[in-house]
This record gives C-alpha cells, sequence and structure tokens, in this order.
C-alpha cells in the first residue's frame, strides 16, 4: 500500500508503470489479503478440541417389579386413583375399577399401560396420564450362605452384581473357595445353577472381565460360597 511516508521515486515509478500492471498487481495484494483472513479462521475451526463422546452409563438392568415393592400410583386428575400399594406375596395387588393386577416381573412403563387400558371404559375420553413409580423396592431380597463373613438376607434397594453381593455380607473368609461360588435361582419349579468365579477378580486382576463374568443377583437368588 502507498502512503505518505513512501519514497519519492518509488511513487515517481509506479505511476509509470502501465494501468493493467498496477492493476494486477493491486488485485494480487487484496487476494493475499483475503487468502490470510480466511485461512486462520479455517485453521483455528481444525484445531479446535472436539467434545468428549458419550460414555455409556454402568447403570443395572431396568428394575422389575417383585412381591414385597412399594409402588406408587397415580391417575393425574383424580385423586380418588393417587394411592401406594403393596405387591402381595402371589405378584398381584389390587387397584381400584381395574381389580387385581399382575405386577411380578413388570416394569413400571408396563404396568401403566395395563392400568391405563383397563380404565379405558370408565372414561369417554382419553384415559388421564398414569404414573407407576416403585417407592420402597423392599421385595428385591437375595441370600448369601457358606464360607462369608456375614450370611444371611439382604434387600440392599438396589440391583447388586455377585462381587457386590459378597461383599455386603462381609466378604469371604480365609479359606473360602471364591473360584467355585454359585447362584442357586429358580426358574418356576426349576431351579437354575449360575457359576462365577471370582478368584481372580479378588486378586486384582480384572484383565478380559465382562459383565458376563460377574452376573446380577436376581430377587430371590441365593449366593453359595463354598
Amino acid at each position: 500500500m502507498m502512503n505518505g511516508g513512501t519514497n519519492p521515486q518509488v511513487r515517481a515509478n509506479w505511476r509509470k508503470e502501465p494501468l493493467g500492471v498496477r492493476k494486477a498487481f493491486v488485485a494480487l495484494i487484496v487476494g493475499v489479503i483475503f487468502q490470510l483472513l480466511t485461512i486462520q479462521p479455517l485453521a483455528a475451526q481444525v484445531r479446535r478440541p472436539q467434545a468428549p463422546a458419550p460414555t455409556q452409563s454402568n447403570a443395572g438392568p431396568a428394575y422389575r417389579i417383585n412381591p414385597g415393592d412399594d409402588i406408587e400410583i397415580m391417575v393425574w386428575g383424580d385423586d380418588r386413583l393417587q394411592r401406594t400399594v403393596r405387591v402381595l406375596p402371589d405378584g398381584t395387588f389390587a387397584f381400584p375399577l381395574v381389580g387385581q393386577v399382575v405386577a411380578a416381573g413388570q416394569l413400571p412403563a408396563d404396568l401403566e399401560r395395563i392400568i391405563s387400558a383397563a380404565l379405558q371404559p370408565q372414561y369417554r375420553g382419553q384415559v388421564p396420564q398414569v404414573t407407576v413409580s416403585v417407592k420402597n423396592p423392599n421385595g428385591y431380597q437375595f441370600s448369601v450362605v457358606g464360607k462369608v463373613k456375614a450370611p444371611g438376607t439382604y434387600t440392599p434397594g438396589r440391583y447388586v452384581n455377585a462381587l457386590e453381593a459378597i461383599s455386603i455380607a462381609g466378604g469371604p473368609t480365609e479359606f473360602a473357595s471364591v473360584g467355585n461360588v454359585s447362584i442357586l435361582r429358580k426358574s418356576g419349579t426349576q431351579l437354575q445353577t449360575i457359576r462365577v468365579r471370582l478368584s481372580n477378580v479378588l486378586k486384582g486382576d480384572v484383565s478380559g472381565l465382562t459383565s458376563s463374568d460377574i452376573p446380577y443377583i436376581q430377587s430371590g437368588d441365593t449366593l453359595v460360597v463354598p
């Protein structure tokens, strides 16, 4: 760019240049400046750190209702149908205008659909929103027996896996065979045995460990530590 401080001889030589040459030179300078202005924001964009990818949740499986659980049911806009009920040992509970509802093994969302469908004949239009939530998961119980420091039946209020269950029971005793732990699980009239080997884990070796190696305890399970 020419300014007041430029050498007079340089200005004179510049005026002597053909008009086409001067226009081409100016166009070149403008082009360079434009590239500098556009490249810098692009470079900054490339260098901008990306947000970390969302990580998977470590939450356990969705909670299924058990006998002994206290569940809260709300039918919005109808105070008569807002109450807390306890699931009976047979897995059912009674609800006004609906009758007996089979709850054991169901998700809260399943019960919402069941109750809403059963209430439909009582309303001319759409059934008000039904909300079901587990107030007290008292029905989730399991037992730990064998060579642990505190054998017994536990109600932790949340899902736990086999390793956590042993920890709740005080941990294994000195001569426990933690490589031969088993879970006894009722399935109808059948009794299922699930082997769980915890030797490496309790030694601090978690290489290659997956969630299937340490299964979650279901309500009614018995964990045996020989």
